[in-house]
């Protein structure tokens, strides 16, 4: 898969600022979570089969049948906490690409989304800066689409979220952004994962910025 990268690239953050919306950075970061992500399972909200949409989360109404294929293949998944742990993973993948974590994004990553991490982080590296980025707070976290083709199961989300960025040289001084702003990142994160394997992991398969 193609991962997009025009957002990352022009602000050195995943998304894009809309307007001049910018506010001062007031608000309490989200808590420090130091280990990689498992988006895990969890016993279904309810079954597959019930007339009921999946609740408890938000998605477009396009994601409900594909939500449903994936449940009725494997009958741990819990949409919602899905939801939750692609919060989580969203996170730890921003965290990870400013400080140059390259084991933890390998974790998080398919090959084809982690090379193209890797080649923006020695490009950074080969310029001598370095990011002291912060995801203030992720606003919404929606699933947009979701599918099943056997035995692949793909969702994608859409992350709106407040982030502050800051860029320095090798010797500290700030060449770009301020702590005292925060950037709208609006993001679109595919993660896909085999329902028939054994590891319950998810990998972030493609990325983009709307």
């Amino acid at each position: 898969m193609v991962a997009g990268f025009l957002g990352l690239r022009l602000y050195s953050v995943l998304g894009k600022r809309t307007g001049h919306e910018q506010e001062p950075v007031a608000r309490q970061p989200l808590d420090e979570q130091r280990s990689a992500p498992v988006i895990a399972p969890a016993p279904m909200m309810q079954p597959a089969g019930a007339n009921n949409p999946p609740a408890g989360f938000d998605m477009d109404q396009g994601a409900e049948s594909g939500l449903r294929a994936i449940m009725n293949a494997d009958r741990q998944f819990d949409p919602a906490l899905f939801v939750e742990g692609a919060k989580s993973a969203y996170k730890v993948t921003l965290e990870a690409f400013w400080k140059g974590d390259r084991s933890t994004l390998q974790f998080l990553c398919d090959d084809d989304v982690l090379d193209d991490f890797v080649e923006v982080i020695a490009e950074r590296e080969e310029r001598g800066e370095v990011l002291e980025n912060r995801l203030i707070r992720i606003e919404t976290a929606r699933i947009v689409r979701a599918e099943y083709d056997h035995p692949l199961a793909r969702i994608t989300m859409r992350f709106d979220a407040d982030i502050a960025a800051l860029v320095k040289d090798g010797e500290g001084n700030i060449i770009g952004g301020t702590m005292s702003d925060a950037v709208e990142a609006h993001d679109i994160w595919t993660f896909v994962r085999d329902v028939k394997s054994g590891d319950r992991n998810w990998k972030l398969d493609e990325t983009d910025a709307v």
